[in-house]
């Protein structure tokens, strides 16, 4: 047999020649794998962050933090390496900024650890050999897309120095049993910037979300090996960096004014309940095509949601430019918000307002029936906190807290005066 592959492998084939070129691996029992949350993790001083990061940082984890630029990233990185640095050995590479600059962020963030190291490189061999020495827990390197290794002759940033760069440092810190974050840039349609493996090589791919200008920043994990892919972490910037949003609703809704086309939604971040305000706003069309506008809402779905309320109420919408806009830079990706939206485009267009006392929450079928909702308790209970006194909800909820609602033109009849 081993006669028949050799002569085989004498052929000019790679598949001819992998068969004799291949050995035995080494194996070992299942049973006596100690597993990877049995590791230590390392915490930073976000205990929001922790929880959606599964615990903490993973030793021996590779992690991809792709946002927006300017949104923050080297901020919450260099805050994260200032608590870690108390008693772990931490290195900071940049291949976008000099020492001076990183210098300048990090004592604006009271960065100021012994053990905070700084190295400035573009050179994918040399920091994945800096990582192999095993001297940093923590190693942070920002960004992927500047990185080259000496035996590719493409430029940083292409689809083949952007894999083998992440394969060559993946591979070192898997080897000596240190955390890694990787930095990456992102497209114009907010998706993370080169080849997908990227993403499927690494062990967590973080999202950092929000307006650069102001409002709440939000970071959650798309990719979790260690953790669930449910939870949210909070941010709003300070002048002293970061800091969580302990009670997202309650900073909401603090300058909320009870106008037409204002609804108060109740959410899901994750598993975190959040109440957070709609507004709409319904103008004459000037040019004879209606506008539909839509910040921090699906476009698509808000134009599926006017066609369902033209077609299944007495509104006439054809003829009004509408804009719809959620409070706080919040970008919504929940199904129940649905009735929120008609309410509010339905009481601008009426102007009519919607009881102080009332959150909202529902998904609407094409059909303008109100469908259910998922995690119900939870936003029940964030609006019972805040001191509202009814929810207008699925009629499938059974709290009586929750005013049923089954159609969505007799909801609109009866609630918005």
């Amino acid at each position: 047999m081993e006669q028949a592959l050799e002569t085989a492998g004498a052929g000019k084939s790679a598949v001819s020649k992998g068969q004799v070129s291949g050995k035995k691996l080494d194996f070992v029992k299942l049973k006596t794998v100690v597993p990877s949350d049995a590791k230590a993790r390392l915490l930073t001083e976000f205990s929001d962050l922790n929880t959606v990061l599964g615990g903490g940082i993973l030793m021996g984890s590779v992690m991809l933090l792709a946002g927006q630029p300017g949104i923050g990233k080297s901020t919450l990185l260099m805050q994260i390496c200032a608590e870690i640095s108390k008693g772990h050995d931490v290195l900071y590479v940049s291949g976008e900024e000099s020492a001076g600059q990183v210098k300048l962020r990090a004592e604006r963030l009271g960065a100021d650890s012994e053990r905070l190291n700084f190295a400035a490189s573009t050179s994918g061999n040399d920091i994945a050999k800096t990582i192999e020495t095993g001297e940093f827990d923590l190693v942070i390197v920002d960004s992927i897309q500047t990185l080259a290794m000496d035996e590719i002759s493409s430029a940083p940033g292409t689809v083949s120095q952007v894999t083998n760069c992440g394969n060559l440092i993946i591979r070192a810190a898997k080897a000596t049993d240190t955390a890694v974050v990787i930095v990456g840039h992102v497209t114009k349609d907010g998706t993370l910037a080169g080849p997908k493996v990227l993403e499927h090589l690494v062990d967590v791919v973080l999202n950092f979300e929000g307006d650069r200008y102001g409002g709440f920043k939000t970071v959650r994990a798309v990719k979790n090996r260690f953790g669930s892919t449910n939870e949210v972490a909070i941010f709003e910037m300070a002048e002293s960096g970061l800091k969580e949003v302990q009670n997202p609703s309650a900073a909401l809704l603090a300058e909320r004014t009870n106008t037409d086309g204002s609804v108060i939604l109740a959410t899901l971040e994750g598993n975190r309940p959040i109440l957070v305000e709609i507004q709409a706003l319904a103008t004459p069309t000037n040019f004879g095509y209606p506008k539909r506008t839509a910040s921090g809402f699906d476009l698509n779905r808000l134009n599926l949601l006017i066609a369902v309320l033209e077609r299944r109420t007495k509104l006439k919408l054809s003829d009004k430019d509408i804009f719809v806009n959620v409070v706080g830079g919040m970008k919504l990706n929940d199904s129940a918000a649905d009735l929120a939206i008609c309410m509010a485009i339905a009481s601008a267009v009426a102007g009519r307002k919607l009881g102080e006392e009332y959150v909202v929450f529902g998904e609407v079928g094409l059909g303008g029936e109100i469908r259910s909702a998922f995690r119900a308790d939870q936003r029940i209970a964030e609006a019972r906190k805040l001191g509202f006194l009814h929810a207008i909800g699925p009629s499938t909820v059974h709290d009586k807290f929750v005013i049923p609602a089954k159609d969505l033109r007799e909801t609109l009849i009866r609630y918005v005066k």
